[in-house]
């Protein structure tokens, strides 16, 4: 039984069909499953220390090799990785310059090229971040106390004496109390027109008196005695 003209176009038709749609679909599946626009790089400096940080947002599982390179210089390399719908970043540890570009390049495990991306560094060096501590001002356990001020004494000025230091005698003859010297009389009145101090004034006095008496009583005989031998 043999098949029909019609028949064998629409077959033939069908399978041309479905080997352009395979081969679109694989051309499709390859391009999705890894591409450069899915990866991207930055450098950072995390208290001077650089990096140039990878980040792989393809979700195809494609294991890939990244390597991070200055001019011709490798500077860091990573195989086998694989990324996520968010994304996941490699940091790659490198000391570098400011202003200088990096290049990234991507190459799937099997060995195909995927791409390169670039990336500049800062213009300005990674440095150690240097923490400012404020001062603190702590507080003294101990009250301070006002100490009161002592006013200054004023000492007294030794005033000149009036009255003329007695000079001590260099004879070396005891000295003798003046019993002359008058004294305050009892009931503390001072008689001005006493002249004596002393209470034996009196008995001085009436001895002085008898002794003139006496004296004139012999004065006056010697005289009539020696006027009596002349005659």
């Amino acid at each position: 039984m043999s098949i029909s003209r019609r028949t064998a176009i629409a077959v033939r038709t069908i399978g041309v069909a479905s080997a352009a749609a395979a081969l679109a679909l694989g051309v499709a599946g390859n391009a999705f499953a890894c591409n450069i626009s899915e990866f991207s790089a930055k450098a950072s400096c995390d208290n001077g220390k650089g990096s140039i940080d990878v980040t792989n947002k393809d979700y195809s599982n494609t294991l890939v090799n990244i390597t991070v390179s200055q001019g011709q210089t490798q500077v860091g390399h990573q195989e086998n990785l694989t990324g996520t719908r968010q994304g996941v970043t490699v940091n790659f540890a490198v000391d570098w310059s400011p202003s200088t570009t990096y290049t990234v390049t991507v190459v799937k495990a099997s060995g195909q090229k995927v791409g390169t991306t670039d990336v500049t560094t800062p213009e300005t060096a990674c440095k150690v971040d240097t923490p400012t501590t404020p001062p603190t001002d702590t507080p003294s356990d101990t009250p301070t106390t006002d100490t009161p001020t002592t006013p200054a004494t004023e000492t007294p000025s030794t005033a000149p004496s009036d009255t003329p230091t007695a000079t001590p005698s260099t004879s070396g003859a005891a000295a003798v109390d003046d019993t002359n010297a008058p004294s305050p009389a009892a009931g503390g009145t001072t008689d001005l027109a006493e002249t004596g101090g002393g209470s034996n004034t009196g008995m001085i006095a009436g001895v002085a008196g008898a002794l003139v008496v006496v004296g004139g009583g012999a004065v006056y005989g010697l005289r009539r005695r020696t006027a009596g031998a002349r005659h």
